[in-house]
């Protein structure tokens, strides 16, 4: 029995999955991985599933998905996205396009579409990392890019494994793994995600096609030095890690911009972390990304070149560990080709393509997936192409407008 007609439309949805996990003094999100915003998101996910007659399904690492049609059959065409956050994040990033799926299903019964392939929402976990410092756990878990081994040593801030916080939040951590029995199951995975940046604002359009996901990953640098009293120990005799890690954060930006790519210093860790203590340890974590892999291995060598030129100058001790890379991701041609002839149909060429294709620095589930199945992206427009921030906006026509698009996706690759 289905439900739609009682299904939630896309303001109402958006409505209720607002405050979820809002912090009240900074405006922006905390919905981390496994914890009580989390677990109130997924119930959202769950209780959107069950008002259209979706067939509700948790895999053994803690991915939801809504089914329509029999998930065992083979060559389903997958949406969907992540309803987690970075700390402070925005209201777009990811729910945005779990939003999107639902109403683009609700959008296709309207117009009494025939589905010929079946269709599955989902909702990655740990999508951004922000609690475990691993972007991507659920689908680099299903593709088998991180081992049930590796995703067993990740701690938080405060020493609680991955495997703990999921089962404190009802999950047995026993089942995480490779789901290559799952993945085979699907034909093609198409993610809508708001654009973190403006090149579709400059260009005037609503939606975009991806084309490309540039290289990217994360190392820590360790700056070990010496603690020290902050008052009575002269500036000469100081062995002060953050000075060398003060410079390096301005050789990131100045090896970046040379090379026309981006590198950021967006979290550090100090001990003893005493306003009148020399630190003994500064530990930086370095974001790096760029078109392509030979221009971010000039970028990440420069900087550390830079970091053990400073180091050694101070007397100080540093270790460089990279703790995650994704390669360049070229979404599979002929999935991409088929979305801009679908969408391109409303112009009747080709030639008048009305949605253009582009490249983003930001890392998503789909590239993780690409490599095992076929995945596409759409972008909407961010006019302001500020992310992770509670600045992060779409316009509610740009909405809509992205809304349609997926549902014409979806309609031309699972419908006859």
């Amino acid at each position: 029995m289905t439900h739609e007609g009682t299904a939630p439309s896309f303001h109402t949805m958006w409505r209720e999955l607002e405050p979820i996990g809002r912090h009240s003094a900074s405006g922006g999100y905390r919905r981390y991985a496994w914890s009580g915003a989390d677990a109130d998101c997924r119930a959202w996910f769950r209780a959107q599933a069950e008002a259209r007659g979706l067939d509700y399904e948790l895999d053994r690492n803690g991915n939801q998905w809504a089914w329509l049609g029999d998930p065992c059959a083979g060559d389903a065409v997958v949406t969907g996205s992540h309803l987690d956050s970075v700390p402070d994040g925005g209201a777009f990033d990811g729910p945005l396009g779990v939003v999107s799926s639902f109403a683009a299903l609700d959008e296709l019964r309207g117009r009494s579409a025939r589905f010929t392939r079946p269709l599955a929402i989902v909702n990655f976990g740990d999508e951004e990392g922000a609690r475990f410092g691993l972007a991507c756990v659920g689908s680099r878990l299903a593709a088998g890019e991180l081992t049930a081994e590796q995703a067993r040593r990740l701690t938080d801030a405060d020493g609680i494994t991955l495997p703990q916080a999921m089962e404190a939040a009802g999950h047995d951590p026993d089942t995480i793994g490779a789901d290559p029995e799952r993945l085979a199951r699907i034909g093609a995975f198409v993610e809508l995600h708001v654009e973190q940046g403006r090149a579709l604002d400059l260009s005037g359009d609503r939606v975009g096609i991806a084309s490309a996901i540039w290289p990217h990953g994360r190392w820590r640098f360790d700056f070990r030095g010496e603690a020290n009293h902050a008052g009575t120990t002269r500036l000469v005799d100081r062995r002060d890690p953050m000075l060398s890690y003060a410079e390096t954060v301005l050789a990131a930006r100045r090896e970046a911009q040379l090379a026309g790519a981006v590198a950021t210093f967006g979290k550090i860790a100090v001990e003893p972390n005493g306003v009148n203590a020399v630190p003994s340890l500064v530990r930086g974590w370095l974001d790096s990304r760029a078109a392509d892999q030979s221009t971010l291995d000039t970028v990440v060598t420069g900087i550390e070149t830079a970091a053990r030129e400073y180091a050694d100058a101070h007397g100080i001790r540093l270790d460089v560990v990279r703790e995650s890379f994704t390669p360049v991701v070229e979404f599979e041609h002929t999935l991409r080709d088929e979305i801009v002839r679908i969408l391109g149909k409303r112009d009747d060429t080709a030639a008048s393509l009305k949605v253009p294709v582009l490249g983003t620095g930001a890392g998503h589930d789909a590239g993780i997936l690409s490599g095992t199945i076929p995945t596409a992206m759409l972008f909407v427009r961010n006019p302001t192409g500020v992310s992770h921030s509670p600045a992060e906006y779409a316009a509610e026509d740009d909405c809509v407008a992205g809304v349609t698009a997926l549902a014409d996706v979806l309609e031309g690759l699972a419908c006859s």
